[in-house]
């Protein structure tokens, strides 16, 4: 079938619209007319290599759409289901089969590679190779293949606009404090960086019941936003010591932090901020290859640095979690979203590394 799809064909290009062939889906397979996909930070750290993917690619991976077809083994889904895509894995190492999906020990190449596990691609253009599947979706674009394990079923009265960043950077921010890092009642998180994952890990803070909650960030909107979705303080760098601004907040030091801005000096102001026994929660990705310096002497005292990956979700129990928490008003992610037509990507993408906006979502044309 002929889809329209937002291309990326070189390092650091544009987002450029064009129509291209998508494969029926195979047995395990669904196909999924797009709604709605979010632009996420690791969208577009993969358009500019920091995460070397094969280019020309259709990137997005926060996809929200109705199933059109499911392949014969498909039992989880049927056509004319609202359903989100999150990431993707085998489903049959160690880690998968013991409840670790996130740590897929494939996760690099079912999520990264761009070809279904086999090597193929349901995604054609004649003449030219342009690669799919990116997180088992691809889903810049007006229909995706994705598999049945990384499609989570959705209620069909939430608008698909809105589920559509659950599916990434809400359910690593929020994942991260209440799957990850599991705060006690009255204890203390500082979240540096409040972008899309540092706000969903405030307001998680705040339904988790942290007394003390401290968003870091460089931007006044931000801190301000924070401050409406559940910050109890906030902290801008340039305005002094940092580490010693959250050790007098916290008398002893934090008992949480989580480092969401992928910046080492940041993820060590972090480290430094803890007390004794606490814990540092790393999501924050930079270029591969980056080192951090950490006080050696400072880790000894019984604080924990820990690497969070899609904030230790399942998606099929987490998504419907995040949704109960929002019908109630206790997670109020909508807040974060700001919607664009799908040939507006290059600006949303555009406004997302300015920082003008917080979580941009692209809606595709409504089927005619």
């Amino acid at each position: 079938m002929k889809i329209t799809a937002a291309v990326v064909a070189e390092r650091c290009g544009p987002f450029e619209l064009r129509e291209l062939e998508l494969e029926a889906p195979r047995d395990d397979e669904v196909l999924v007319r797009v709604a709605a996909s979010g632009i996420c930070h690791t969208d577009l750290i993969c358009r500019d290599q920091w995460i070397p993917v094969p280019l020309p690619a259709v990137l997005g991976h926060e996809g929200a759409g109705v199933v059109e077809a499911v392949g014969s083994a498909v039992t989880k889904v049927r056509p004319g289901d609202h359903v989100g895509m999150s990431y993707m894995s085998c489903g049959s190492c160690a880690n998968c089969l013991t409840g670790k999906p996130m740590y897929c020990l494939s996760f690099g190449h079912v999520n990264f590679g761009c070809t279904r596990a086999d090597g193929s691609n349901a995604v054609l253009c004649p003449g030219e190779a342009v690669h799919g599947h990116f997180f088992g979706q691809s889903s810049f674009a007006t229909h995706a293949i994705a598999h049945e394990r990384n499609v989570v079923r959705l209620p069909p009265d939430l608008p698909l606009e809105l589920a559509a960043p659950l599916g990434c950077g809400v359910q690593t921010g929020a994942g991260g404090v209440l799957n990850a890092l599991r705060p006690e009642p009255g204890s203390s998180l500082v979240v540096f960086g409040c972008g899309t994952v540092g706000l969903s890990a405030v307001m998680a803070a705040r339904a988790a019941g942290c007394t003390t909650i401290v968003g870091v960030d460089p931007r006044p909107a931000r801190l301000e936003l924070a401050l409406e979705l559940g910050a109890t303080q906030i902290l801008a760098p340039a305005d002094g010591d940092v580490v010693a601004e959250i050790q007098a907040l916290t008398g002893f030091g934090a008992n949480y932090t989580l480092e969401t801005s992928g910046v080492p000096a940041v993820l060590r102001q972090a480290v430094d901020s803890l007390r004794l026994t606490g814990v540092c929660g790393v999501i924050g990705a930079p270029a591969f290859g980056t080192d951090v310096a950490l006080d050696v002497n400072g880790i000894l005292q019984g604080r924990t640095v820990r690497g969070i990956v899609e904030g230790d979700s399942i998606p099929d129990l987490f998504v419907p979690a995040m949704i109960d928490l929002y019908r109630q008003g206790r997670f109020p992610f909508d807040r974060l979203v700001e919607l664009y037509d799908f040939d507006q990507i290059q600006q949303a993408a555009s406004d997302s590394e300015e920082g003008s906006v917080v979580k941009p979502v692209v809606r595709m044309p409504r089927a005619a």
